[in-house]
């Protein structure tokens, strides 16, 4: 599963062979599926797996500010 971000201890990654809707998995403090959203919808927190609150809010603001990035790997590695 490919490292896309490595940034203040979070690992954002997307794992191949992976399944819609476009997601990817945020890594720290525990795990959390963060859907990528569309033009109309923002990235939003799907499943949390034992993340912290804290972790939870600054993995979104991660995904968040690099979507454009991950909306790109995303689409290479899955059309």
């Amino acid at each position: 599963m490919p490292t896309i971000i490595f940034q203040n201890g979070f690992r954002i990654m997307i794992y191949p062979n992976d399944h819609p809707p476009p997601h990817v998995h945020a890594f720290k403090s525990g795990q959390s599926v963060i859907n990528l959203g569309d033009d109309r919808t923002k990235p939003f927190v799907r499943e949390n797996r034992g993340m912290s609150v804290r972790d939870e809010r600054l993995a979104l603001k991660l995904v968040a500010e690099n979507r454009e990035i991950l909306w790109e790997k995303w689409s290479e590695m899955y059309g």
